[in-house]
């Protein structure tokens, strides 16, 4: 289905849960979140609805985000029930990647395709510092498992923060040369508890091919610039929402854990879905696909994104 600006919009993204086993400093607040009452989010029954709905319209694509995905109790059954919807031919999950060397496999064989796993720095203190506690070497080997598991192509999704973790940008580059990896750095965005870095940590994706000496720009993705070195096997991404607006490419809706649509990322409109069933949930997502913005207003140091939410609410 075409959105009011004939883009086609055959992508969700369902956030399973808000809740995470790391606290990022640019996705949470410091002291974490409130566990939800059981009751206030969608069951593994309703994100499966609402997949098989969107479906209906045209979605071919599904991600499953959090928070952190795979501290959802029920995570590998939501996998294997929405994997097997008419239509869909892809599911992929953005994790942090610390839960998948016991879970990885059971994920392939429930029907996950491929996974982007968060990883914004490759030094142990400065990864545990910036995810309030996580473990680097946890994260590293459900890369391993990730790859054991066949759960390919791995993305490695970066945060660019200037001051930050910018002095790495060469070390996660050097990964795709011998590895058949993305790595994706991502413009930190101003949105909920990330809001208040200074100027200089809105560092643009553009530094990454000025400092790195070698990488050659391939062409674009969905929502990335692609650049890569010669005769390596992975490829760098460059993700830029602050920098250079995508918007003209966007071809997705997200799924609250709580049972909201967001037309677009960086709004403040959200649509409920929940309770709703047949041919009323799918006028609802239509509604949703229609209140689609043609693009987001500007992101900078000071001018913060719309979202009512924190990044670990929506899902990325």
């Amino acid at each position: 289905m075409k959105d009011g600006f004939g883009r086609e919009i055959n992508y969700l993204r369902i956030s399973v849960t808000d809740l995470c086993n790391m606290r990022c400093v640019y996705c949470m607040p410091p002291e974490g979140v409130k566990q939800k009452c059981h009751g206030d989010i969608m069951s593994i029954e309703e994100l499966a609805e609402v997949a098989r709905a969107a479906a209906e319209l045209g979605v071919k694509k599904l991600r499953l985000t959090g928070g952190e995905p795979l501290v959802r109790r029920g995570i590998i059954p939501l996998v294997e029930q929405v994997a097997s919807i008419p239509g869909i031919e892809d599911v992929a999950m953005t994790t942090n990647g610390a839960l998948l060397p016991d879970m990885a496999q059971d994920l392939k064989n429930a029907g996950l395709r491929r996974v982007n796993i968060s990883l914004d720095s490759l030094n142990e203190d400065r990864f545990r510092a910036m995810t309030r506690g996580g473990d680097l070497k946890r994260t590293l080997a459900g890369i391993e498992a990730a790859k054991k598991a066949g759960l390919e192509p791995i993305k490695i999704n970066t945060v660019l923060m200037g001051g930050v973790n910018d002095d790495e940008i060469e070390h996660f580059c050097a990964i795709t040369v011998d590895e058949p990896i993305e790595v994706r750095f991502i413009e930190l965005m101003p949105i909920g508890s990330a809001f208040p870095f200074g100027r200089d940590a809105y560092l643009p994706c553009s530094a990454v091919p000025e400092r790195v000496k070698g990488l050659e720009r391939i062409g674009e993705g969905d929502v990335a610039e692609l650049y890569a070195f010669p005769n390596a096997k992975g490829r760098v991404g460059l993700i830029s929402p602050l920098s250079h607006q995508f918007c003209g490419r966007c071809n997705r809706l997200r799924l609250t854990a709580d049972g909201f649509i967001k037309p677009c990322l960086h709004s403040s409109e959200e649509i409920n879905v929940r309770g709703l069933h047949g041919d009323e949930l799918i006028r609802q997502l239509e509604r949703a696909i229609a209140a689609k913005p043609m693009q987001h207003g500007a992101l900078s140091a000071e001018e913060r994104s719309g979202s009512a939410r924190d990044m670990n609410m929506i899902g990325g």
